[in-house]
């Protein structure tokens, strides 16, 4: 088992997509092990994305996503940060494949509805910035059996 966060971005929650897109990582068999709504301090935002910093959109983003409430999630299963990631699609919605989430819901690089971990460091880091040890739970679901093989 794999575990990846997931941020809901201030667009996706202004748009009131949360539920439809949720929805989505469900249906595919992925497990919610820790979930929150929070007004995401500056300084968290900064280091969230510092690997970014020197970047010119660097900026933007932080003022971004510090500008609204987000809904950060940690999901769990078999190769999550690939599936995620393949099903939100590309950074771009305008490059996105339909049936991506970006694909169906997005029409710009910036406000891409949803942060994905970029790799199991990446996700361990981010799931510790984000999330209190006691915050993410383990347990299984009637019929996790039927998801996936061991």
């Amino acid at each position: 088992m794999e575990r990846t966060l997931i941020i809901f971005k201030p667009d996706a929650v202004q748009r009131m997509l949360v539920g439809r897109i949720l929805a989505r990582f469900e249906d595919k068999g992925l497990r919610i092990v820790g979930m929150k709504l929070q007004q995401s301090p500056r300084a968290q935002v900064e280091k969230h994305y510092e690997i970014h910093k020197d970047r010119p959109f660097y900026r933007q983003l932080v003022d971004f996503m510090a500008a609204g409430p987000v809904i950060v999630a940690a999901l769990e299963g078999p190769a999550a940060i690939s599936v995620v990631r393949n099903m939100l699609g590309a950074t771009d919605g305008r490059q996105a494949a339909p049936g991506t989430i970006r694909g169906d819901f997005g029409l710009d690089k910036q406000y891409n509805l949803v942060h994905a971990s970029d790799g199991p460091e990446t996700a361990e880091l981010e799931l510790k910035l984000f999330f209190k040890p006691d915050e993410l739970l383990s347990y299984r679901r009637a019929g996790d059996q039927w998801i996936a093989s061991a």
